[in-house]
């Protein structure tokens, strides 16, 4: 096995209740930001009423509520009930050595975060959160201040955040993103070869006002609902989008079989069209990543829209993804990628 896989009218009637689906959004493509604060976490400003006004004003389709180690927060969104916008109750697990985000956890449920990595909990409390039915991420692994670097195994985390916040200019903020790009890219080749990688999501950390939705993570789920969400991320079918303004599909096609982002694609041995549909990124470029690395590079055109296709197979690729950058290098998407097996197809 390949893969694991116009702002609100009213704010009153914007967030449905936590745990909740919301009716009439079935299988479909959803915006959302995994990774947001309100003022009980340190550094935060926003307001329950502030992040649901910001939320659907960027165009998004749900938000994971995440404070710093305290569960206190999740009565705010009890009492916001809606068919615009759904709340999924989490905790951003701040521990000695390294955070991680504890994400469809239940109402009022603590995460336990005081320890490092040499008291050798961090199982335990991971465990907590997979009997919840949760999801658990690595959070910023390799942000720059004490304690923001990841010291952890990434073993029993079910996905990363590679993508943490806008793309800074700030060389040192910079260079938090790209090396955990680059660590999660690096690993995808073993990963998807011995059946077990890791989707890769990005993730606002709002604090403060502007922040959420840059980035935001696009996911293909059943439902808007918290647990085909979490889902559909564990399989890894999503990607990464700095703002509503830059849109992307990706498909693999062979024969008659067609696979998406984080899907596997079983190709009778025949070649692979891999297309790339992108707008919203203005003279930037395309890249289409294998396990040998950065294989093809497309540029696009001024307006920023163009479809793309490249042709590979599986003896030359067990899988493709996708990065778009802008021409400052910037990154503006990236995709988790489609795994292509040679099978023989019945």
């Amino acid at each position: 096995m390949v893969v694991n896989g116009d702002a609100a009218e009213s704010i009153s009637r914007a967030a449905t209740s936590p745990g909740k689906n919301i009716q009439g959004r079935e299988r479909n493509w959803y915006r959302g930001d995994f990774h947001v604060h309100s003022q009980r976490s340190h550094g935060g400003e926003l307001t329950p009423d502030q992040i649901v006004e910001a939320a659907c004003g960027v165009g998004l389709d749900f938000i994971a509520i995440t404070e710093h180690n305290t569960a206190e927060g999740h009565v705010d969104w009890e009492s916001r009930a809606g068919d615009d916008l759904l709340v999924i109750l989490g905790q951003e697990v701040v521990t000695e050595t390294g955070h991680w985000l504890a994400l469809g956890i239940n109402s009022g449920q603590l995460i336990e975060g005081r320890y490092g990595v040499r008291d050798d909990r961090i199982d335990h409390s991971v465990a907590q959160v997979h009997q919840a039915g949760g999801l658990c991420v690595v959070a910023h692994p390799y942000t720059p201040y004490p304690s923001g670097t990841f010291m952890y195994p990434f073993h029993g985390f079910d996905t990363i955040e590679v993508w943490n916040g806008q793309w800074s200019s700030d060389l040192a903020w910079q260079a938090d993103n790209e090396t955990a790009l680059a660590e999660w890219g690096r690993s995808l080749a073993s990963g998807i070869h011995h059946g077990r990688w890791r989707p890769a999501i990005g993730n606002s950390d709002a604090h403060l006002q502007g922040q959420i939705g840059t980035p935001q993570t696009v996911v293909l789920a059943d439902e808007l609902g918290t647990d085909a969400l979490l889902v559909a991320i564990r399989a890894g079918h999503c990607w990464i989008a700095e703002s509503a303004s830059v849109n992307l599909t990706f498909v693999a096609h062979a024969r008659n079989r067609t696979a998406q982002v984080g899907q596997r694609l079983e190709t009778g041995g025949d070649d692979v069209a891999v297309s790339v549909e992108v707008s919203g990124v203005p003279s930037g470029t395309v890249t289409f990543h294998t396990e040998r690395g950065p294989v093809h590079h497309v540029d696009l055109p001024r307006e920023g829209t163009a479809s793309i296709t490249w042709t590979t197979s599986a003896e030359q690729s067990a899988f493709v993804g996708i990065e778009v950058r802008h021409p400052t290098h910037r990154i503006a998407a990236l995709t988790n990628p489609i795994g292509l097996v040679r099978t023989i197809v019945k």
